[in-house]
């Protein structure tokens, strides 16, 4: 099976209670542009994200609001704040090195929160039963052109709430020059 892989860049996932620390009392984040995944948005609101080193400026918010704030960089991110962020599943938050969140109205100390989201793999369950694959499976995605190889350890996440789509970050996407419009990958289970 063949899958579009997408670039996620670096991005900012907040609860409500943050979102209002941070821009204002009663603040809603607008939809800017849809995302792949049903009910995912970007939104125009942006923050600072503040490590012991440096700053990245400008980090957009991604909607709906969430559980837990969950603050999602790469590894090259992670050298410019200064922050040891592990690789895991989105949500994985405990253990996870803090920062300080900046917004218009106010900021957050976060105490963890800041994660390099492992490779992945959203499946609808029709997608993922067509080639045996279940959910919180290790898949492997093969990725042809120009810098060709093979991208492991992707965990399959598989949901009637999905679309069936790849997500890497930016440090993957340019070491593997995945470029153009909708890149694939040949999935190997």
């Amino acid at each position: 099976m063949k899958v579009i892989i997408e670039g996620s860049g670096r991005h900012i996932h907040v609860t409500q209670e943050h979102l209002e620390a941070l821009c204002g009392a009663g603040f809603q984040l607008d939809v800017k542009k849809e995302l792949s995944q049903p009910g995912q948005f970007a939104t125009s609101t942006k923050l600072d994200i503040v490590g012991p080193k440096g700053t990245l400026k400008g980090v957009s918010i991604l909607g709906p609001c969430r559980k837990a704030t969950q603050v999602e960089v790469s590894f090259t991110d992670a050298r410019v704040l200064g922050v040891s962020a592990p690789v895991r599943e989105s949500g994985d938050l405990a253990g996870s090195p803090g920062c300080t969140l900046v917004g218009p109205a106010g900021s957050v100390e976060l105490a963890e929160g800041v994660i390099i989201a492992k490779r992945h793999i959203h499946f609808t369950p029709e997608d993922a039963a067509s080639i045996g694959v279940v959910d919180k499976q290790i898949v492997s995605v093969a990725v042809e052109g120009e810098r060709a190889g093979v991208l492991g350890q992707v965990v399959a996440r598989v949901s009637p709430d999905y679309a069936t789509f790849m997500h890497v970050d930016y440090d993957e996407m340019n070491g593997m020059a995945i470029f153009g419009k909708d890149p694939m990958g040949e999935v190997i289970v």
